[in-house]
């Protein structure tokens, strides 16, 4: 059992605070400039730094606007029917992934239209940097103490400040399983794979994945369980696994009928 007493501010200056959570996203989003280059260059991919620099910002905002926007509609639409203008609150937390996985395809698709980049190409660079700024992001959650998992008994959980009970750091489970698809989406970068492989194999590994690390997590309170016992972030990943896998073989299917 471990007590979880790590203040989440870094540094406190007056009324301001430096906090571990922003200063992870900071670096997740700068790694992911710098990586988006190295990959861009060895892939043969024309992307300039500057318009490296576009992308991240246009990344930025389709994420956001993607991860408040599901949040809204998936996981808590009866309260912000009642209270609209609290959508816009996104610094009150309430942010999906699947949302903000949406929101980043349609940032690439603009993107790839007005600087006349292959879609399929780019989502391929674009997912090794995103497991890599997912697994520092849910290391920041830990730091914050938030989205604790279910109450346990193994020796390793967690006393998380303000929560009852004893929880699985499912925070940390999801670290391991961003790490765990980084490295193997490393690993097969400089394989010769039909164009969008990497993507989609990143979607396919992440919804498996979540779904099975989501039994350690806590339900959101305001949705509990729903169909089949399952959290809504698993109902998401049932459909995000068979997209994933529609898209692998269509890709697999393209390149086999290019060869014929």
């Amino acid at each position: 059992m471990l007590n979880h007493a790590i203040d989440p501010v870094l540094l406190r200056v007056g009324p301001l605070e430096v906090r571990y959570y922003g200063l992870i996203y900071a670096l997740g989003f700068v790694m992911g400039y710098f990586m988006l280059l190295h990959l861009a260059k060895k892939r043969k991919i024309r992307i300039s730094k500057d318009d490296a620099s576009d992308l991240i910002l246009w990344l930025l905002i389709g994420v956001v606007a993607g991860a408040r926007l599901f949040y809204v509609l998936f996981y808590n639409l009866p309260y912000f029917w009642q209270n609209p203008f609290e959508i816009f609150f996104i610094w009150q937390g309430g942010l999906s992934f699947h949302g903000g996985l949406a929101g980043a395809i349609v940032a690439a698709c603009l993107f790839c239209r007005k600087k006349k980049v292959e879609l399929l190409e780019l989502l391929d660079v674009m997912a090794i940097p995103a497991a890599l700024a997912l697994a520092l992001g849910r290391i920041g959650n830990f730091l914050n103490g938030e989205l604790p998992g279910t109450a346990t008994n193994v020796a390793w959980c967690v006393n998380f400040p303000g929560v009852e009970g004893c929880r699985h750091p499912s925070q940390l489970y999801a670290a391991a399983k961003d790490f765990f698809i980084f490295t193997v989406l490393w690993m097969l970068k400089d394989k010769n794979l039909p164009k969008g492989t990497l993507a989609f194999t990143f979607l396919l590994m992440y919804s498996m994945l979540r779904f099975m690390v989501e039994f350690t997590r806590a339900p959101d309170p305001q949705l509990g369980y729903l169909a089949f016992g399952l959290t809504m972030g698993q109902l998401l990943n049932v459909g995000l696994f068979a997209i994933a896998m529609g898209c692998l073989a269509y890709v697999r299917n393209s390149r086999t009928k290019s060869h014929s």
